[in-house]
Parts: structure tokens; C-alpha cells; sequence
């Protein structure tokens, strides 16, 4: 009886063994670091915003980066004081090279925040990690802050002024005055309207303490998307290939129609001064150089002030500007063959 009973029992299956509470936690959440990291640091500073792929050979470029992050261990207060107080007077860059690594987090962190930009995140932790650099350089550590609370100013600093430089094609934040409306111009029309004011231009002037004509171009600018004027106008036709340039009014002629303009007007003065050279009487000599063309910084004389001067009447005056105008006209077309096609007129370019 007792063969059969132990052929007929079952053989009992192994159990799991059991894992431990904390390599579950270790297991479920990676980018939890606690086993490299001292206890005094707080709780936020030991994770990372992003989780870490243990898994290289299918993770990207920034689960690459995070596990390398995750490779440089954190420093307590007294070994960050320590090596902080020892650069500050031998500038080694092997110890720069520690205080940069252990607070590589940091940079993530803060850059994480901007992370709804419209960015590449990796684009910001670089240019948080340029922060982070000039912040260990100018880091005193004898003034009783953590660099930690003292390069997080150079880390955002950095960050931001990327994100000024590249938000729109055309640079915002070039003047002091842009920079604050950037930041700080949405923020206090949202605080106005909560608090029943009407955001107008001439309150938030006051209140940022900038022209209204920076307001409205900074709200202007920040309303409107930017593009490009060689990009295809929306609704033209494939074969016509209209760009939004194309659709621009040009105020100004066209560069070809200045040049031809220049170069007649520099003819024209030429030929007029070949002519005043040909004159031989008094009167007509006084009412080319004074009336028909006088000098650029000079005006010319009325018909009035020139029969006073001569002491004859305002049309004998008119009468012989009329009559030193048509040898004039003579002259250039001798000299000009094109002279009639020409809408140039001699008086008002001499």
C-alpha cells in the first residue's frame, strides 16, 4: 500500500525563488539609481526624468546617452565641497571633469522640463551641458551654496537662450526689452484677463515696463507663424510654381531699371555741363547756372527774383528762359540720339 501510494502522488513542482523587495523595485524601475548614490541626496536628485535602456543594441540615441549618465556616480555634499574647493585653486581638468559627470542629471532634469519646446531633448541637454561647464568654472565653493542650486541658473540660462535663438526662423530676443516680452508676455496677459482686465497694449507696456510699440511687434510675431518666401503659395497651380515672393508688392523698381536710371541721370549731367560751357552771354549764363541748373546745393531762382535782379518784368524773364530751354533741348538731341524716347526732364535733373 504504501508503494502505491507514493507511485500514485504526483511529483511536486519547484518553486520560484522569491526576489527580494528590493531587486523588484531595482527591476521595475531602472532609472532608479539608489545603490550608487548616497542617502543624504533627496529623493527628486536620484531619479532620472528618463528611463534608462539596459538594452543598447535596440535603444536610441538618447536611451544611449541616459545609460551613460547612469554610468558616473553621484558625489555627497562634503566630496562635492572637497573637489569644488581643490579646482577652484589648481583648475585640474580631471577634477572638472568629476563635479561635470556626477551632475550630468541635473542637466536632464532641468532640460526635461522644456521637453514640449517643439525640441530635440538631446539638443537642450547639450546646451544644458554647456551650462554646466561655465557654471563649475565660475563656481566658488566658499560662499555656502551647492553647485547644484548654482549651476542650475547657468543650466537654464543656456537652455533658454537656445530656445530664443532658434524658435523662429527670424531671431526673437535681440534687445533686452524682447527678451523680457518673450518670457513674460504671454504669462501677464493670461494674469490680466483672470483679474478682469483687458490685456491692451498701453497696460502691458506699464507693466513690463517697455514701449507699446515693442508689445505689439513681440505679440505680433509670437501670433503669427513664420514662412519662407520661396516656399509655394497655397492654391497656385502646379505649373505655375508661385511662391509667396512672387506675390509680394515691390514698392521700389526693379535693380536693373535703377541702374539704367543712374547711369542716364550721370549722362545727362554731363551733357548739361558740356552745354553750360557753350554759352557766352552774361544773361544766359546767369539763367542756366541759377534757374535752369543750378548747383545740387543751391536753389533755383524764381522767375520773379531774376526780372527784380535784371530790373525787367516776371514774363520777360519766363521769355528768356523759354528761349535758352529750346537750345538746350537742340543740344541734346545732337548729342543724345534717343532724347525724344527719354521721359527725363533737363530742368529737374540738372
Amino acid at each position: 500500500m504504501a508503494t502505491r501510494r507514493k507511485a500514485s502522488q504526483k511529483p511536486r513542482k519547484r518553486r520560484a525563488p522569491k526576489v527580494r523587495p528590493q531587486e523588484q523595485k531595482t527591476a521595475l524601475e531602472p532609472e532608479v539609481l539608489a545603490a550608487e548614490e548616497p542617502d543624504e541626496l533627496p529623493e527628486e536628485e536620484r531619479k532620472l526624468p528618463v528611463p534608462v535602456e539596459r538594452d543598447l543594441t535596440h535603444a536610441d540615441a538618447l536611451q544611449r546617452y541616459m545609460a551613460e549618465v547612469s554610468r558616473h556616480p553621484l558625489l555627497s555634499r562634503e566630496e562635492e565641497h572637497k573637489l569644488a574647493a581643490e579646482f577652484y585653486k589648481t583648475r585640474d581638468p580631471d577634477i572638472a571633469y568629476k563635479l561635470v559627470t556626477a551632475n550630468l542629471r541635473l542637466v536632464v532634469k532641468i532640460a526635461h522640463e522644456y521637453r514640449r519646446a517643439a525640441f530635440n531633448l538631446l539638443d537642450l541637454i547639450q546646451e544644458g551641458n554647456v551650462g554646466l561647464m561655465q557654471a563649475v568654472q565660475k563656481y566658488d565653493p566658499f560662499r555656502g551654496v551647492k553647485l547644484s542650486s548654482y549651476a542650475a541658473w547657468w543650466i537654464r540660462a543656456y537652455i533658454l537662450r537656445y530656445l530664443m535663438d532658434n524658435w523662429r526662423m527670424v531671431k526673437l530676443g535681440t534687445t533686452q526689452a524682447q527678451r523680457k516680452l518673450f518670457f513674460n508676455l504671454r504669462k501677464e496677459q493670461e494674469r490680466l484677463l483672470s483679474q478682469g482686465f483687458e490685456a491692451a497694449p498701453k497696460l502691458l507696456a506699464e507693466k513690463l515696463d517697455v514701449s507699446e510699440q515693442d508689445v505689439r511687434e513681440m505679440d505680433q510675431r509670437l501670433s503669427n507663424d513664420e514662412f519662407s518666401l520661396d516656399a509655394p503659395a497655397m492654391g497656385g497651380s502646379e505649373e505655375s510654381r508661385q511662391t509667396h515672393g512672387d506675390r509680394l508688392v515691390q514698392s521700389a523698381p526693379p535693380i536693373d531699371e535703377q541702374l539704367a536710371d543712374e547711369e542716364l541721370r550721370r549722362i545727362f549731367k554731363e551733357k548739361l555741363a558740356a552745354f553750360g560751357k557753350t554759352l557766352t552771354a552774361e544773361k544766359d549764363r546767369f539763367l542756366f547756372e541759377n534757374r535752369i541748373a543750378p548747383p545740387d546745393d543751391k536753389d533755383p531762382m524764381t522767375l520773379q527774383q531774376i526780372g527784380d535782379l535784371w530790373g525787367v518784368t516776371r514774363e520777360r524773364a519766363r521769355q528768356l528762359e523759354a528761349r535758352l530751354t529750346d537750345r538746350l533741348r537742340e543740344y541734346l538731341r545732337k548729342e543724345l540720339p534717343d532724347f525724344a524716347q527719354l521721359s527725363v526732364n533737363p530742368a529737374e535733373e540738372a
